[in-house]
């Protein structure tokens, strides 16, 4: 599995810009969301990366059988 990352880069200006690595689908929104409670602030511009388009694959196993998901 993959990290999970937020990369930020603030600007001089004080403008924060922010990436998310490693989370696909629309998890990263929960990511940007923290970001601006912690910062007090607000999203003026986004754009989804790949990985917001893509899916995770989900495995259980139950009963001696595997159950595969994408």
């Amino acid at each position: 599995m993959k990290d999970k990352k937020l990369k930020i880069k603030i600007a001089e200006d004080g403008s924060v810009f922010a990436e998310t690595i490693g989370i696909k689908g629309k998890d990263c929104l929960e990511y940007i969301e923290l970001l601006e409670e912690l910062l007090d602030a607000e999203t003026v511009d986004s754009r989804y990366t790949e990985e917001y388009y893509e899916t995770g694959t989900l495995s259980v196993q139950r009963k001696n059988q595997l159950w595969k998901e994408e």
